[in-house]
């Protein structure tokens, strides 16, 4: 008989947003004459534009006519699509990429959850605290975080406190750990890794990242690792050192 994965029982009885929603509607019923300003939930708050609202019909009609069907496209996404990215998404902002370097996933979300499967079971984990949950979930789901204690933390976890005193920017762990997941622009504050951080970060990993929105400043690099090796990236090149 075949027997379930155990670990789906380390998790937490309530999505993350679905509590916060909840308490959210709590705080509005007890307090009618109150205007809250939501941050719990990045939800969408204005309209769509004429021009996403045109291009939607446009690719539904398309759809509807024998000629320009569409079926499932290439799992690298479609190559039209990929060219438009490299072009405005990156050469407007000096950055060369071919369509080849381009990969269309189905989401954020998703890729967040499945890259840990790229990873031993007993790799440790470091979480920023709070943390989007799927960072969290997904390694639930595999079964490194062990049962859930009292507080609702797991002690197979390894948890960098974000708070008002750090700015939001935890320090990186001071044990060993293999995997550290960096949520910046930090959720919800927009804070962005400082560059005296952003630098630490890219020390202590063996392989670089960047968030593209990151606010630009002195202090706040717009490439989440100011070091050689990521400004080789960010023009498009290979970084120092890189078979």
């Amino acid at each position: 008989m075949p027997r379930i994965n155990e670990a789906f029982l380390n998790l937490k009885a309530s999505y993350l947003f679905a509590e916060v929603k909840r308490r959210t509607q709590a705080h509005r019923d007890a307090h009618p004459g109150v205007r809250l300003i939501d941050l719990g939930i990045g939800d969408v708050t204005l309209p769509l534009p004429e021009v996403v609202v045109q291009a939607l019909v446009e690719a539904t009609r398309e759809q509807a006519r024998a000629e320009t069907l569409r079926g499932y496209g290439p799992y690298v996404g479609y190559e039209f699509l990929r060219a438009e990215i490299a072009t405005h998404d990156f050469g407007s902002r000096g950055v060369k990429l071919g369509a080849d370097e381009i990969f269309v996933s189905d989401g954020g979300k998703s890729d967040a959850a499945n890259i840990q499967e790229l990873f031993a079971l007993d790799a440790v984990v470091a979480l920023m605290a709070p943390a989007y949950p799927v960072y969290a979930d997904a390694n639930v789901m595999a079964g490194r975080s062990g049962p859930a204690e009292a507080s609702g933390r797991s002690p197979g976890f390894v948890y960098l406190p974000c708070t008002a005193e750090n700015d939001f920017q935890p320090e990186l762990p001071d044990r060993h750990v293999d995997l550290i997941y960096l949520c910046y622009p930090n959720n919800t504050s927009g804070i962005p890794s400082s560059r005296t951080r952003s630098t630490r970060s890219r020390e202590r990993a063996r392989w670089p990242s960047s968030h593209a929105a990151s606010r630009r400043t002195p202090a706040s690099p717009g490439c989440a690792w100011p070091t050689p090796w990521c400004r080789a990236r960010c023009r498009g090149g290979p970084g120092p050192g890189t078979r």
